[in-house]
């Protein structure tokens, strides 16, 4: 057995609605990349409270803010952006609001909206962040890649994340979907 649930003798299990479970291959892989992922959030997130006082929160805020010309989004534009729900990101603004890093600003298009726009404090904070968080990643992520290997990373990042992206557009495959 890998893991707590038991693989059928075909390397396959299925579940209520009949679909495969992960073979061993598939769930090693699956598991090295959640591992993976979280311990590679985890030490940005260290590093960064270190050596410069921001979470990778606060900095992921930032970036999507310096990403545009004018440094400043509406808060749904930021949640898409970031794919966080509408209360985290609410409840993460008025914490870096209150340290000054992002204000709010009303819309004059919109009465009920408003932009959430860098603050001087926060361009000054992720400008002297970047070099060190750069440096880590590179470090921790980078470093131990060949060219080719990062190559094939982007290859596969951008299929998987074409198919999240597109999950939405077309229906659902499956067992039903031949019939007529």
């Amino acid at each position: 057995m890998d893991g707590p649930f038991p693989l059928a003798p075909s390397g396959r299990a299925g579940s209520g609605a009949d679909a495969p479970w992960l073979d061993a291959g598939e769930q090693r892989a699956w598991r090295a990349y959640l591992r993976m992922q979280g311990l590679v959030a985890a030490r940005l997130n260290r590093e960064l409270q270190l050596e410069s006082g921001l979470s990778l929160a606060d900095y992921e805020v930032l970036v999507q803010l310096t990403d545009t010309p004018e440094a400043r989004l509406r808060p749904f534009e930021l949640q898409d952006g970031l794919q966080w729900e509408q209360s985290r990101l609410s409840h993460h603004l008025t914490r870096m609001r209150r340290r000054g890093l992002v204000d709010r600003e009303e819309c004059s298009e919109d009465g009920r909206g408003a932009f959430v726009v860098l603050t001087e404090k926060g361009r000054q904070a992720i400008t002297a962040a970047a070099p060190g968080h750069v440096g880590v990643v590179r470090r921790f992520f980078f470093d131990g890649l060949t060219r080719e290997e990062v190559a094939m990373l982007e290859r596969l990042s951008s299929r998987i994340l074409d198919r999240l992206e597109n999950a939405d557009a077309a229906p659902e495959a499956g067992p039903r979907s031949n019939r007529v």
